[in-house]
């Protein structure tokens, strides 16, 4: 449903209905109800009015792909409008994680990343996200699990539709609702800093990623062409903010690409730049793109570059890199079936 709660209880009013309905109503969405006729303790003609004027999900599943043994899921939505965006589920055996989407397409266009290789679509309203948990919850729940965890790493910039992603937020972490603490969502941004600061300023400690892959401005550039308008060392110091006002470690992103960000100078120059900050250095082996010039390093390298990390006196980690054959890097399932519906020139 695209309403707040406060936008649900005032029609309530209007359909002389009590305002604990709207508890009741979100319960059954929580629990993956997309019928309201299902929605047995709401009266008969409350749940024939919500039929009329709303739908429980806006969502179309168009594609599917799992990976991992059926660990990795991921499912391709289409929007109210035509556009599509991915949410992947992933299973760990003491979490099940959402990476949810919140543009269709991303307007930052890095190299590298599948989603920027297409024309940029449109922002996704509060709901729209909302609506991506609330479908991995019902999947989950089929299966004795429960969605414990939320990371803003799909497709698109959070911070580029950041009004809608701070209320999704919100929405996830109502116990009315899935009652994710904001403590276990992830909001990542390639660099802007004045939402950055905006953040620091909700009250909702998440946890802060920033997709930085470089840690000299020339590199940076080229690999994330925001930190032309948002320097490196600018950025850093926005996000150590935020991390001092919440509490909260930042998360730096590190992409992994072979003979490009995987040197010795990259990891001497990423331990002068975090050096003393409350950071955690997550490095992320490529997966591969078509027509793209890069590549993933081999594991050597991927360990190597980690030891040398490591000795600059930094938090460091390789990420679990799942669902490779699911199309499970960001934009890589929507650009599969994208391609698949282009006309075939004769």
């Amino acid at each position: 449903m695209s309403l707040s709660a406060a936008e649900l209880e005032a029609w309530l009013a209007e359909h002389q209905a009590p305002a604990y309905r709207r508890r009741q109503i979100w319960t059954w969405l929580a629990r993956g109800v997309t019928d309201f006729a299902a929605m047995k303790d709401l009266p008969k003609a409350l749940r024939e009015a919500l039929a009329a004027e709303f739908r429980a999900t806006s969502l179309r599943s168009i594609a599917v792909s799992e990976a991992d043994n059926g660990l990795t899921t991921k499912t391709l939505f289409e929007l109210d409008g035509g556009h599509s965006v991915e949410a992947v589920v992933m299973r760990y055996t003491d979490r099940s994680t959402l990476c949810i989407s919140s543009q269709a397409g991303c307007p930052i266009g890095c190299p590298f990343c599948a989603t920027g290789k297409f024309p940029f679509g449109r922002n996704l309203k509060a709901h729209e996200i909302v609506e991506q948990a609330l479908d991995a919850e019902r999947v989950l729940v089929a299966e004795g699990r429960r969605l414990s965890h939320v990371v803003f790493m799909g497709m698109g910039e959070p911070m580029a539709n950041y009004i809608a992603v701070v209320e999704s937020v919100r929405r996830l972490a109502d116990p009315d609702l899935l009652g994710i603490s904001p403590r276990r969502i992830v909001v990542s941004t390639s660099g802007l800093i004045p939402r950055i600061v905006q953040l620091g300023e909700e009250g909702i400690p998440v946890t802060l990623a920033i997709s930085l892959h470089a840690a000299r401005d020339e590199l940076r550039d080229v690999l994330v062409p925001i930190n032309r308008k948002y320097p490196v060392r600018e950025l850093v110091e926005a996000a150590q903010a935020y991390g001092e006002r919440t509490g909260r470690r930042v998360s730096y992103e590190w992409v992994m690409l072979g003979d490009v960000n995987d040197s010795e100078r990259d990891a001497k120059e990423l331990g002068v730049l975090l050096k003393g900050k409350l950071a955690h250095v997550n490095l992320i082996p490529f997966n591969p793109v078509e027509d793209t010039p890069y590549r993933a390093p081999v594991r050597a390298s991927i360990r190597a570059f980690k030891d040398m990390v490591a000795a600059q006196g930094l938090n460091v980690t390789v990420r679990d890199t799942r669902g490779r054959e699911a199309d499970a890097a960001c934009g890589q399932l929507h650009e599969r079936v994208m391609r698949s519906r282009q006309p075939v020139e004769v």
